[in-house]
């Protein structure tokens, strides 16, 4: 497939010609609203081309939660290897707290796809978040861990999961080690049964990084105790911190570079985001509150306001600014040249695959673009 940057005056009609394609392609491809009008700088993905050979085999995920669009999912299923059900948390006392809504019908709809279903383990109370408190108490006393491990493994068997990931974040320092043997004895437990446990990781750079994100996280016990982990290479870029790329691909590739001296490469999955964010300017630590958009919805917001879309050459990811109600916004997200710069990632290391924060948003560009650039392992 060819990717293409939209020059002023350009329609679909005349890329269409330009390019021996159709011009529903091109609308298809890129989920282009009617009447079809284009941002200058906008990547376009076309159908030109032979396809591409000897591609290699790589695995997939993605995440969603039950409230997923029905369209959505079974528009992106056939991309996926697996699809981590998002999410299952626990008591005290290692009791499985389901999802709120029911998760049945996408198992059902995975498997009929071709796709592993996971089951995505967090440590979230009662109020949904993250709590290190309960990671702690799991972790530590042997009788509540191995409580939950036997209730994974019933839903598991009860819902026809095909395996176990492990999410857990903002672990104390002090249950590193901990943690990684926890994650070893879920891995043993379900191994038992055929299915492999999965573990992300919070994209560290040095051992010692210091943070509530990172200290917990050992890549070399991870990467150890887990079958495979995610790189969670996103977030820099975030609700709360100042405008910048999700994923820029120097910082990406600093985690890449470390993460392969501590966890074998082909156990590592690198870690895409699926959604951008709206910052308002200026810029105000503790007040400013980005906006989270879906990679389409940027497109479409720069459409709307007849404003370039840029590309930035160091973080390799598009972005653009623009003024509403008298308020200026900027602007990033990911499109198929950001997007390629991660593949050419996984191509140079040689990963076991990606992993994609969260699939809630239909990109068709970027499943498209990942079938013409590898096999995808299906189950």
């Amino acid at each position: 497939m060819t990717i293409y940057t939209v020059n002023a005056g350009d329609s679909v009609a005349s890329i269409a010609s330009s390019f021996g394609v159709t011009a529903d392609s091109i609308i298809y491809n890129n989920q282009l609203i009617s009447p079809y009008r284009l941002a200058v700088g906008q990547a376009l993905l076309l159908s030109a081309g032979e396809t591409t050979p000897d591609k290699r085999s790589i695995y997939t995920n993605g995440y969603a939660y039950p409230f997923i669009n029905s369209f959505n999912l079974t528009e992106t299923l056939p991309y996926l290897t697996n699809l981590s059900v998002f999410s299952y948390g626990f008591t005290p006392t290692g009791e499985l707290v389901p999802p709120a809504l029911d998760d049945t019908w996408m198992i059902s709809l995975a498997k009929e796809a071709g796709t592993a279903p996971l089951l995505t383990l967090t440590p979230f109370g009662a109020d949904g978040m993250f709590n290190n408190q309960l990671i702690s108490i799991v972790v530590s006393d042997m009788a509540v861990q191995q409580n939950l491990i036997n209730n994974l493994l019933q839903m598991v068997s009860q819902k026809e999961f095909e395996g176990v990931d492990i999410d857990f974040e903002y672990i104390i320092a002090e249950d590193r080690v901990l943690f990684a043997e926890f994650v070893s004895n879920v891995r043993a437990a379900v191994n038992e049964i055929g299915y492999p446990v999965s573990v992300a990781l919070a994209p560290k750079t040095s051992d010692n990084q210091p943070g509530l994100l990172y200290g917990g996280k050992d890549y070399a016990l991870l990467g150890a105790a887990a079958d495979n982990v995610l790189l969670m290479t996103y977030e820099w870029g975030y609700t709360y911190g100042p405008p910048m790329a999700v994923a820029p691909i120097n910082k990406v590739r600093e985690v890449v570079d470390y993460a392969i001296t501590r966890i074998p490469v082909e156990k590592i999955n690198l870690g895409i985001p699926n959604y951008g964010y709206d910052w308002p300017l200026p810029y105000e630590r503790g007040v400013t509150v980005a906006r989270t958009i879906s990679n389409t919805e940027a497109v479409q917001i720069a459409i709307n306001n007849n404003v370039p879309i840029q590309f930035d050459q160091v973080a390799m990811s598009p972005f653009f600014t623009y003024e509403s109600e008298g308020v200026e916004h900027e602007v990033w997200f990911e499109d198929v040249r950001s997007i390629r710069e991660k593949f050419s990632l996984v191509q140079e290391y040689m990963l076991r695959g990606v992993g994609y924060w969260q699939i809630m948003n239909l990109f068709r560009a970027n499943w498209l673009l990942l079938a013409d650039t590898f096999n995808i392992i299906k189950r």
